[in-house]
């Protein structure tokens, strides 16, 4: 369950999602938490999975996709989607450290905006760092993407996206086999 990069992955030009697998994508491009919330139980939870994990990831409520949203209320939303999958047999919840991005501007570009940017970076950062604690308090699986992904700067790697956004074809088969790795650290746990 993501937003765009989690949509994107299953775009035929990056290979398929998990082709072979019986993984379902839910992604939905630029989907905040609050609609997410309200989709979780039917898209989510009522497809009664064998077994399954769930993963999000939350760029879009940072970006303000729907509105302003305090750091406080995307935890909210994340702690009720959590607390859904909970008891539920055969089912489990990874946490994701999204991807960095590259959001507009990169260090060294003179703009009113990069002190927005930042701010973002930052506030992702911050959020990043809850997740963690609380997937660590929660026993759930903690996927980092981010360390892998990037650069010296705190940017997505050039190489991994042809936007600065969104993975490329190079960045999927980077997260590919992460994302295999936390999934299998879900199912065991089940």
């Amino acid at each position: 369950m993501g937003d765009s990069i989690t949509d994107g992955w299953d775009d035929p030009k990056y290979g398929g999602f998990f082709p072979g697998k019986p993984y379902v994508d839910r992604g939905i491009s630029g989907q905040t938490t609050p609609q997410m919330l309200i989709r979780f139980r039917p898209d989510v939870i009522a497809s009664a999975p064998e077994r399954g994990g769930h993963s999000r990831r939350v760029p879009t409520d940072i970006a303000g996709n729907t509105g302003p949203m305090t750091l406080e209320a995307i935890e909210d939303n994340l702690t009720s989607m959590s607390a859904a999958c909970a008891g539920r047999a055969g089912s489990g919840w990874c946490w994701l450290r999204f991807c960095p991005s590259a959001i507009t501007l990169r260090p060294g570009k003179v703009s009113r905006l990069f002190a927005v940017c930042r701010d973002l970076l930052n506030r992702s950062q911050a959020l990043n760092e809850w997740m963690k604690k609380y997937a660590a308090a929660t026993g759930a699986v903690y996927l980092d993407y981010y360390s892998a992904m990037v650069d010296e700067h705190g940017f997505l790697k050039d190489e991994l996206s042809d936007d600065g956004l969104h993975p490329n074809q190079k960045g999927y088969d980077l997260m590919a086999p992460l994302a295999e790795r936390a999934i299998a650290a879900v199912l065991k746990k089940n």
